[in-house]
């Protein structure tokens, strides 16, 4: 009776479990650049032509935001005090990712969506940092 309003929840645990990482956003942020350069070459108007183009803004906007879910992730769960002690400026490093992948979703940018990867990269880096 009730399984018709039971719907599947999605989340990174809060035990914590302490597996962190960065290549799933670093993946997401290559598949939306991929995207916007393949939206950039679509050609046709014809029903298959419309249909690929939709395909690839979804898969554009689900990477942009699985970005963000990643950073997030980290944002809350992994960086501590002690880390913004040796990266005073994580908190903007992680908003302004945020606020790019949240742009690169409203778009068909390319330089949007290379400043993604590189701010992707950077947080990247600055979590490998903390694994030292």
């Amino acid at each position: 009776m009730f399984k018709r309003f039971i719907k599947p929840v999605y989340a990174h645990c809060d035990i914590p479990c302490g597996i962190y990482e960065t290549d799933t956003m670093t993946h997401a942020a290559a598949t939306c650049r991929r995207m916007v350069e393949l939206i950039d070459q679509q050609s046709g108007d014809d029903l298959a032509a419309r249909n690929n183009f939709a395909r690839m803004v979804l898969v554009k906007e689900k990477h942009a935001q699985t970005v963000k879910d990643q950073l997030y992730i980290l944002w809350s769960d992994y960086f501590k005090p002690e880390h913004l002690k040796d990266h005073p400026d994580l908190h903007q490093i992680i908003w302004q990712a945020a606020k790019t992948a949240s742009r690169v979703k409203q778009t068909v940018d390319m330089a949007l969506a290379e400043q993604l990867q590189a701010e992707v990269a950077e947080v990247a880096r600055v979590f490998a940092s903390t694994k030292k």
